[in-house]
């Protein structure tokens, strides 16, 4: 999942969402550290479910990665209440649990849904990762 999110990070900019999808356990912040890595921020890269969200600022001029928990979110409105929106278009911001909540936030997106193997202890994972938006049409076969 980190290496996933290293090669993520290389097409990222500033303005772009991920909404991450899976399990507990499955690898959304296993993956976000990946892209924290690949996007030289500031970390470490932990998961926010107890503070709900992190800024991790660039160390080499790029965009921050603004990292979101909204497991304890109770849906739109909580997440609104975050001001999501007023730092959207200069971050990369990966929402984890924000599937049906973070999908207001831009109109170009990309949705990740993460599935662990089906044997107890699997470290095998499947990843499905959809461009939704503009943004993503134009890159076509090179997100694949």
């Amino acid at each position: 999942m980190r290496e996933l999110g290293l090669r993520l990070a290389g097409v990222l900019r500033a303005g772009d969402l991920l909404v991450l999808t899976g399990d507990l356990g499955a690898g959304k912040t296993t993956l976000t550290q990946g892209l924290g890595e690949g996007l030289k921020v500031r970390g470490p890269i932990t998961s926010p479910t107890f503070v709900i969200a992190r800024v991790h600022p660039s160390l080499c001029g790029g965009p921050p990665l603004v990292h979101v928990d909204a497991y304890r979110l109770g849906g739109f409105a909580e997440l609104d209440d975050l001001d999501l929106d007023a730092s959207v278009d200069e971050s990369v911001t990966v929402v984890e649990w924000g599937e049906g909540m973070a999908e207001n936030l831009t109109e170009d997106r990309l949705d990740v849904i993460i599935s662990r193997g089906h044997e107890e202890g699997s470290e095998e994972r499947s990843v499905r990762i959809t461009g939704v938006g503009a943004r993503w049409a134009a890159l076509g076969d090179d997100l694949a």
